[in-house]
């Protein structure tokens, strides 16, 4: 299976040391090497025909912009400079940027389980950051202008001084089990029998073991003991870290919570394989760029 879940392993270095640096942010902006990705209402610009690379630019397809937009630094690879820039005031983007021919915005979770990881990764660390741009331009604090710092990775209000920085949100997602069973919720509104972990925001002065539990008895009445991490995800819809937990239950008697859920329900093993392997039948699962569906291989896979 892959190395990590989707949106993990930018090739990027971000750089925290030099970003501060204003002299060397003018250098690389003004660098002819310096990659440049357009992101328009939260959706990156990607190759034609296929649309699954992402299609880097240079500075030069901006200067026409009125006004001009602040590109936003995602990081360094091999000596060169790759920035977001949110280019979100168009209303034809591609005509606008005369791109048409070559490239198009396209929405990341369609794209995503045919990007290469590395640029998956990019493209969720360009949309999380455009996305908390475009949220904080006025200060939480007294109301006052806020204004773009250190390449992005900050705002600072105008009026009052304050400093604000990219806020994650954690959310804790289990993959339940008991023997050869894993517990399964269903939210409304999803796709026909697609069933998923269960998963919740983790709450101020909770342990992630403490969160999964209480997750998964608040919407399921399972009680859980033993929480083993298994691995994170970004999740840039708009901004969320995912953590990956395989839970042991305790209990077998489910009682849905059904403000929070649908449905709940014990899947067997090679039930849950058939669906990952995409055959059809009583079960349907998340995609494969979701971290959900990389904790039930994983547990499926496992001896």
């Amino acid at each position: 299976m892959a190395d990590g879940p989707a949106f993990s392993g930018s090739p990027l270095d971000r750089v925290s040391h030099k970003r501060t640096d204003p002299a060397w942010l003018e250098r690389q902006l003004a660098d002819e090497k310096t990659r440049f990705l357009p992101v328009w209402r939260l959706e990156p610009m990607v190759k034609l025909p296929a649309a699954q690379a992402l299609a880097w630019a240079k500075w030069v397809l901006f200067e026409d912009l009125d006004p001009p937009p602040e590109p936003v630094l995602l990081g360094v690879a091999d000596g060169v400079a790759h920035f977001a820039v949110d280019v979100s005031a168009l209303e034809k983007p591609e005509v606008e940027l005369g791109v048409s021919d070559v490239a198009c915005f396209a929405e990341l979770r369609a794209i995503a389980s045919s990007m290469p990881p590395g640029d998956a990764g990019i493209a969720a660390h360009a949309r999380s950051l455009v996305d908390w741009q475009q949220r904080n331009r006025h200060c939480p604090a007294c109301g006052g202008s806020t204004r773009q710092v250190f390449g992005g990775s900050q705002r600072n209000c105008i009026d009052c001084g304050a400093e604000h920085f990219p806020r994650t949100s954690p959310v804790v997602i289990s993959a339940v089990v008991r023997g050869d069973r894993c517990l399964l919720g269903r939210s409304r509104g999803w796709p026909a029998r697609m069933y998923s972990a269960l998963a919740g925001y983790l709450e101020p002065g909770e342990t992630i073991e403490e969160a999964v539990r209480r997750e998964v008895v608040e919407e399921s009445g399972i009680v859980v003991g033993d929480v083993r991490y298994l691995a994170s995800q970004p999740w840039p819809f708009p901004s969320s870290l995912m953590i990956g937990c395989i839970a042991a239950a305790e209990t077998e008697s489910v009682v849905v919570d059904h403000v929070e859920l649908e449905d709940a329900r014990w899947f067997d093993r090679n039930v849950i394989r058939a669906a990952l392997d995409g055959a059809a039948g009583e079960l349907v699962v998340p995609p494969s760029f979701s971290i959900a569906h990389y904790l039930l291989r994983s547990w499926v896979d496992s001896p």
